[in-house]
């Protein structure tokens, strides 16, 4: 009998910690907001699962660390920064996110400067997130890999008042997530968790589309196929599709659809979206992993 009562209590406070920490009742949205380098990173990592948040009536912040003032062979500084800033402005509107922030700090040129730590740390806590997305600090791009430390620099220090004083902080330590990369050195994605996308990934990709200067221009350019991109537009869609949509999903991420979804299910998805627990920030439990993402099998 005093199992069962210490049992019934326990279920009692973790649920109340619960929601106290996610924010996740009926009536009450989940704040989730993703943290990143360059406008366009978080929609090719993430765009999927975003709209489904933001579908299911979540609160969806995408905030960029830099203006992507580089990211172009024929065009810079300002005009492509204001470029990339009306790109993400459509790209967030096309997946139905609430707000596309962008910081006004050159591309190429991100340092984890305490002063940007201090602006990740407000930023966090203004919008009262309940769950960040981050990248891991381990990437080919300075910039992504110092985002990444920018974000886990700030994962402890958003529930300390005297640090940035200036904004309150948050009541609760929020759940710290990696958004998906492929990169092995000095270790490997951990596919925590894996959300099937199949249902949104015209969304994706429109939200990708959005990023002309970026998808049809840049990014071709670099890897020596800007010849190969369409004129029409309906054509360049269905390039994209095929060139950032249509890729190979890792025994690695399928090990972790099953895991969430159960083998018959995942076995039905095509497309997926992973995320790692980061070591910093609280660890959620199972049940909270699956409050945070009600989209995942039962």
């Amino acid at each position: 009998m005093r199992y069962v009562l210490l049992a019934c209590l326990f279920t009692f406070m973790s649920t109340s910690v619960l929601q106290a920490q996610i924010n996740t009742t009926n009536d009450t949205p989940l704040r989730v907001i993703a943290i990143f380098a360059h406008p366009d990173d978080a929609e090719s990592k993430m765009g999927g699962t975003a709209a489904m948040m933001a579908a299911m009536g979540h609160e969806v912040k995408f905030l960029s660390l830099t203006n992507g003032d580089a990211g172009h062979h024929e065009i810079g500084g300002g005009v492509l920064a204001r470029i990339r800033r009306a790109e993400a402005e459509e790209a967030g509107r096309r997946l139905g996110i609430m707000e596309y922030e962008v910081f006004d700090n050159h591309d190429a040129e991100l340092l984890p400067d305490l002063h940007i730590r201090m602006d990740v740390i407000r930023a966090i806590r203004d919008w009262n997130a309940d769950v960040v997305l981050g990248l891991r600090p381990n990437d080919y791009h300075p910039d992504h890999r110092n985002a990444g430390k920018l974000v886990i620099d700030a994962s402890y220090m958003v529930i300390v008042p005297n640090v940035a004083p200036d904004t309150e902080p948050v009541r609760n330590n929020p759940v710290f997530l990696y958004m998906q990369d492929g990169f092995s050195k000095p270790n490997p994605f951990s596919h925590d968790i894996v959300v099937g996308i199949d249902d949104v990934i015209e969304t994706k990709l429109a939200g990708l589309d959005a990023h002309t200067s970026q998808m049809y221009e840049w990014l071709p350019w670099t890897a020596g196929r800007l010849d190969e991109v369409p004129e029409d537009p309906d054509e360049r869609l269905d390039w994209l599709r095929e060139r950032w949509i249509n890729r190979q999903m890792s025994d690695a991420q399928r090990a972790g659809l099953e895991k969430w979804y159960g083998a018959e299910r995942a076995a039905q998805f095509r497309y997926a979206e992973s995320f790692e627990i980061a070591e910093y920030g609280r660890r959620p439990s199972e049940e909270e992993i699956r409050m945070i993402f009600p989209m995942l099998g039962n």
